[in-house]
């Protein structure tokens, strides 16, 4: 039996305050409901726990929760809420059917902090591993609004059209990125292996090798002898670069060269577009107003250039411009014809249903375009591919034509 500590509303609108012994947490929600006493807070006093059992449980909550059981949180959470089931309890009933045991050890924190007084999308940021901004932007303008059970339903929906336009992403680039590891592991097998034996054959026969053959045995020796400086300064580059990019100038340099990259910041942007259309759509729909939708929203593009042009635009919308007008001064996610249509859909007040189809067409069009991307990779890749062991070939083959004349 565990000892619980309560803070509980009277029938006559007093707050009592005591203690109360049960097996689990439930059975003193229970008990104290059969005392008349409506619970607004409840905390379990700290016994003595095992530490292997407390290690677990705390890793369990630094660990991020499975895409899929999240998926099945916020459906569930969704169904039950929107079948009048209290909130404290269809926490209880989604955390009880929690397959998976970081996810039940996340649910169980978030619903002892509801019942301890915090709103849900307080307690989700608590677990920002498992529960992204967005995420909990969303939930706080459905709990703010009043309809958090449709808000919930749409997150859900969001996710899984996010996780298969990913999918589609992830398969596009798979290709390319194993001709990519095929090409350097061929390049450097010819440059430490074969390129040294082949060398030995022509050190017999005197004379001057070819400026290509020299230039191939050279990068070969180079290879051979400094290869492992090489790979420490290139994982050395790297972490630079890395924390050069999580800082935050360099994270926005970065994010404006790769908007400026040929195709690939189109792709970024189409992304984006996508997302955020989506997601305004959806929180629009559910009747949370334009302001607000428009800051949640902004949390999914994940660049900060895109993001700092959508803060000028809700600027202008706060000023009282029409969100068409506003979106205008953004073209790297915007272009003329999506803010002519916007444009009409605000006049026929079909704002949100409007927007949830551009995202649907922008998803289309995406797709297209990784499919071009990819088109184009592909043989590109094989010609850089072949033009490295080509040019390997014909700077090993050359001398073979002139070993005839060293041999006389």
């Amino acid at each position: 039996m565990a000892t619980f500590t309560y803070k509980a509303l009277g029938a006559n609108g007093e707050i009592s305050e005591g203690s109360i012994e049960a097996a689990k947490r439930q059975d003193a929600l229970q008990q104290l409901e059969r005392l008349g006493l409506s619970p607004i807070g409840l905390k379990e006093r700290e016994a003595e726990t095992p530490k292997k059992a407390k290690h677990l449980s705390e890793v369990s909550i630094i660990k991020k929760a499975p895409f899929k059981a999240v998926e099945n949180f916020t459906r569930q959470l969704a169904s039950l809420l929107a079948s009048g089931v209290p909130l404290s309890r269809a926490l209880h009933l989604v955390q009880r059917e929690a397959a998976n045991p970081v996810a039940q050890a996340q649910w169980k924190k978030i619903h002892d902090l509801v019942i301890d007084g915090s709103s849900l999308a307080d307690a989700m940021a608590q677990l920002p591993q498992t529960f992204p901004r967005v995420y909990v932007a969303m939930v706080r303008a459905g709990e703010t609004g009043g309809f958090l059970d449709l808000v919930l339903r749409q997150i859900a929906e969001f996710q899984t059209n996010e996780k298969e336009l990913r999918s589609r992403v992830v398969a596009a680039l798979i290709y390319p990125a194993v001709l990519l590891v095929l090409a350097l592991g061929v390049l450097t097998f010819l440059l430490i292996y074969f390129i040294p034996k082949f060398q030995v054959i022509f050190q017999g026969f005197g004379g001057e090798l070819p400026l290509l053959t020299q230039m191939i045995v050279g990068a070969s020796a180079l290879a051979k002898k400094y290869g492992i400086f090489l790979i420490g300064g290139g994982i050395a580059l790297y972490i630079v670069s890395r924390q050069w990019i999580e800082s935050e100038a360099g994270r926005r340099q970065w994010q404006r060269w790769i908007l400026r990259a040929p195709l690939f910041g189109l792709l970024v942007s189409r992304f984006a577009l996508t997302r955020f259309s989506r997601m305004l759509g959806t929180l629009f729909e559910a009747g949370v107003p334009l302001i607000q939708a428009l800051r949640v929203a902004r949390e999914s593009l994940g660049n900060q250039t895109l993001i700092d042009a959508i803060d000028d635009a809700i600027l202008r919308v706060q000023q009282g411009d029409p969100l068409a007008a506003s979106l205008r001064d953004c073209p790297q996610l915007f272009t003329g014809s999506i803010v002519e249509m916007i444009f009409v859909a605000e006049e026929s007040g079909r704002l949100g249903e409007e927007l949830i189809r551009i995202s649907g067409e922008m998803e289309k069009e995406l797709d297209r375009q990784l499919k071009i991307a990819v088109s184009l990779a592909e043989p590109l890749m094989l010609f850089c591919m072949a033009a490295f062991i080509g040019t390997i070939f014909i700077g090993m083959v050359i001398p073979i034509f002139t070993i005839q004349d060293y041999i006389k």
